[in-house]
């Protein structure tokens, strides 16, 4: 349905006009989807499951980057637009219709898919993991969550009193501890400051088992998460389940950020965002602890 108005001149315009003659590239979306889901065997019965943040990847069945992991995702089609793409496929992936979802960024770099000029649109999702049902699409031999590790280290630092240039080098570790697949990946981060203002760029120096520039998307990807931890507490809750202990809480934070917080100030921060209930969790070796709530009416005053 046309949202606008054609004038007589516009229509003539349009008649003439031939959008085949003009180079066009393929737009795709890419999907970061993460989750916090138990991790290893529980070597302590008085100690909750240990939970890791993991990160949904698809294995390839065809080339390019054949038997490579890579984020799932797939091409636009004609009907709809780019976010409705990355519900479908959200949808295909894990079964799950309403989650976060929220663009993180746009690729298109010059050679970045061997395939072609092909520019992706990539969305951050957070879903809780025990409601997912994994299915690889027609284009993926396996789908697989994987616990996601990420180290940083300065590789280089210039100061002075106008500028900074500083290159820190992350590394990406990646497991499947069922399958007993790991991918690695380093990725270099060149921050600039100069005439009053920050330009950051990423390179890809290492990749082992990952397709495409998917190891550069996938560190941006959590680095925003992790800067939208700080500022919005709200989008942590949305890898947690309807019902969760303060400690479950934290935990989530914890993963997300990748730093240990204080109980003390992490419950002071929190408290008006979470509603007391009289449900109580219960297990072997630990004492009972007090669920809670999500406080929807705080997250929209």
């Amino acid at each position: 349905m046309n949202k606008y108005h054609l004038s007589g001149e516009d229509k003539q315009f349009l008649a003439q006009y031939h959008v085949e003659r003009y180079e066009r590239p393929s737009v795709a979306t890419d999907m970061a989807i993460f989750s916090i889901m138990e991790e290893g065997e529980q070597d302590n019965f008085r100690k909750l499951p240990p939970k890791a943040l993991k990160l949904l990847l698809i294995q390839r069945s065809s080339c390019p980057f054949k038997n490579k992991w890579a984020l799932p995702g797939g091409f636009c089609k004609s009907n709809e637009d780019v976010y409705n793409t990355a519900r479908r496929e959200l949808y295909e992936e894990t079964g799950i219709q309403n989650a976060y979802l929220n663009l993180a960024g746009i690729y298109g770099e010059v050679g970045r898919d061997p395939r072609g000029w092909i520019i992706s649109h990539t969305f951050l999702a957070l879903v809780d993991g025990e409601r997912c049902r994994l299915q690889a699409d027609t284009d993926a031999k396996a789908a697989q969550w994987f616990a996601l590790r990420v180290e940083a280290k300065e590789h280089k630092r210039h100061t002075d009193e106008n500028a900074a240039y500083i290159e820190t080098d992350y590394e990406l570790h990646l497991e499947n501890e069922k399958s007993g697949v790991k991918l690695y990946a380093k990725v270099r981060e060149y921050k600039q400051f100069a005439e009053y203002h920050e330009t950051v760029t990423y390179e890809i120096m290492e990749c082992e088992g990952l397709a495409f520039d998917h190891a550069k998307i996938i560190l941006q990807t959590l680095l925003g998460l992790r800067k939208n931890a700080r500022n919005e507490i709200q989008i942590v809750f949305d890898l947690m389940p309807e019902f969760f202990t303060l400690t479950q809480l934290q935990n989530a934070f914890e993963l997300v950020l990748g730093q240990n917080l204080l109980a003390a100030n992490f419950r002071r921060k929190i408290n008006d965002y979470v509603i007391e209930t009289e449900q109580i969790i219960e297990g072997a070796g630990h004492r009972p602890a007090k669920l809670f709530k999500r406080n929807v009416e705080a997250f929209y005053r």
